[in-house]
């Protein structure tokens, strides 16, 4: 008969502790502040492997959660990432002022849903008004709110706003064209469905010609 490891004990305690706060929340009993942010989530999804009929300390599944705990923790790092720090002052002046595209930004989120990953393609445009930003940042901002609990069309609007907030140009378009793993492998089920999401802020809201060549753009080979 196999002894249980402290990790493994640890875990059970965890996961008790989180199975009575969730009870009480059900309940309508305040938070008693027992998880905070940052804490290891390794214990939960030992609770949850248990939940789930499996063994957690079967060979395969004995660092599962470890291995969890730093995977959501990476996935929702967006969290933690600051717009200022990300852009880094890379603002650069120029008499430019036609249409700024970068297509085909790949990225993957977390539906708050179900938790399950939805990825796809970004494309983000913008018509400076006197400054342009390196265009390393457009996906790394895109990654920023990417990297979080989100919905698609939420996270159209936060990356278009952050452009704004950034280079103050006269016009944005974001476009997200997307697949979503909770339409893929539960629910529905439909494996070829796509999800486009759009947000236009400025000149591109304004002005139909605008969005006309923006899309022209967009069908472009390349």
């Amino acid at each position: 008969m196999t002894t249980p490891s402290d990790d493994e004990k640890r875990n059970e305690q965890r996961a008790l502790q989180a199975f009575g706060d969730a009870v009480a929340y059900e309940q309508g009993e305040p938070d008693s502040g027992a998880f905070r942010t940052g804490d290891d989530i390794s214990p939960l999804v030992y609770a949850i492997l248990k939940c789930l009929g499996e063994d957690p300390a079967r060979e395969g599944l004995r660092k599962t959660p470890t291995r969890a705990d730093k995977a959501l923790k990476y996935l929702t790092k967006g969290y933690h990432e600051n717009l200022d720090k990300i852009v880094n002052n890379a603002l650069f002046e120029t008499d430019n002022d036609d249409i700024v595209l970068v297509k085909n930004i790949e990225i993957f989120s977390l539906c708050e849903h179900h938790l399950l990953p939805f990825f796809g393609k970004a494309h983000i445009a913008y018509i400076p008004s006197g400054k342009v930003v390196g265009l390393s940042k457009l996906p790394r901002i895109a990654d920023m709110f990417a990297r979080r609990l989100q919905l698609q069309e939420r996270l159209t609007g936060q990356i278009a706003d952050a452009l704004v907030k950034v280079l103050k140009p006269k016009g944005v378009a974001v476009v997200l064209d997307c697949q979503h793993m909770c339409m893929m492998m539960r629910g529905v089920e439909k494996v070829e469905s796509t999800t486009i999401t759009r947000a236009f802020r400025g000149s591109f809201k304004a002005n139909p010609e605008l969005r006309t060549e923006l899309s022209r753009m967009l069908s472009m080979p390349g």
